[in-house]
């Protein structure tokens, strides 16, 4: 994810445009396109390749880390199976490296590199030579799909573990319940744990209201540009504070002092045998 961000931030812009502009020619020459080419110059394809790669990376990973909860969950004795970090580490760097090979291998050509990526940013191609979403385009089934496809596991997973959290266990001790604070927080640091805020970005490709998909916009980009401040939070933090709670104490504003008097319902002090009549402590500053 961290170097997605940075991919994002320093190779988004393509340094390198062409502007179609015919040519005046003196030949009656019939092209054999109806629309400019160009070879590929500049790193832009390059770019676009390592921000799909890394971006389908950090989905595949997500969603094995909820696989690997869920296989906690089936088997709470004996825990994740032995095979499972070997096929996670091939799935997990491997899958998303097929998927940019076959991306590549069908769209691109130096001489027609818009077939893989787009002009002016340097990411996916989908629009056709008419400005008509394409299916024949890699943003469909190169980044779309996969990440549909991941995201529904994703949240199969999630109400998979609310569910399982949430129930009432009658075996349970009263002292042994957790909180719905606790459980709530747990089902919400898993989602995002497994970027569900994404779902947001699907829901705005079919939204047709202007206004909410405004709204969806601004959600979509503070959930998703702030996921890793999350992830630090949730993972990092708060459980380093957790298990150090002279930090968390140190942090607490000092207490004010009061002074403390003791008031008697009777002029005359109260025999010890009858101190049950004795008023409570006040406190008054």
């Amino acid at each position: 994810m961290t170097v997605f961000y940075l991919l994002f931030i320093f190779g988004i812009n393509n340094p390198i445009q062409h502007v179609n502009v015919a040519k005046v020619s003196g030949e009656n020459i019939v092209p054999e396109s109806d629309h400019h080419k160009y070879s590929d110059q500049g790193p832009c394809t390059v770019f676009t390749a390592l921000l799909q790669y890394f971006l389908l990376a950090t989905f595949t990973w997500n969603t094995l880390y909820g696989i690997n909860v869920f296989l906690l969950f089936r088997n709470s004795v004996s825990g994740t199976p032995s095979w499972f970090p070997q096929v996670a580490m091939a799935v997990g760097w491997g899958l998303p490296a097929l998927i940019v090979g076959i991306s590549l291998g069908s769209t691109y050509r130096v001489e027609e590199p818009l077939g893989y990526r787009q002009e002016e940013f340097c990411w996916l191609a989908s629009l056709d030579h008419k400005q008509k979403f394409s299916i024949k385009k890699p943003m469909l089934w190169g980044f779309v799909l996969p990440l549909l496809i991941m995201l529904i596991s994703s949240t199969a997973i999630l109400l998979h573990f609310s569910y399982n959290i949430c129930r009432t266990n009658p075996n349970l001790n009263r002292s042994r319940k957790t909180s719905l604070k606790k459980k709530m927080l747990s089902s919400f640091s898993l989602a995002v744990m497994l970027g569900l805020s994404w779902v947001t970005g699907f829901i705005l490709l079919i939204t047709q209201e202007k206004n909410l998909k405004l709204i969806l916009s601004v959600v979509f980009c503070l959930l998703n540009t702030t996921q890793g401040v999350q992830i630090f939070i949730l993972f990092a933090l708060r459980p380093f504070l957790n298990s150090n709670p002279a930090i968390l104490n140190s942090l607490h504003a000092p207490e004010i002092g009061f002074h403390k008097k003791s008031f008697f319902l009777w002029k005359n002090k109260i025999p010890e045998s009858n101190e049950s009549y004795k008023s409570t402590d006040l406190d008054s500053p």
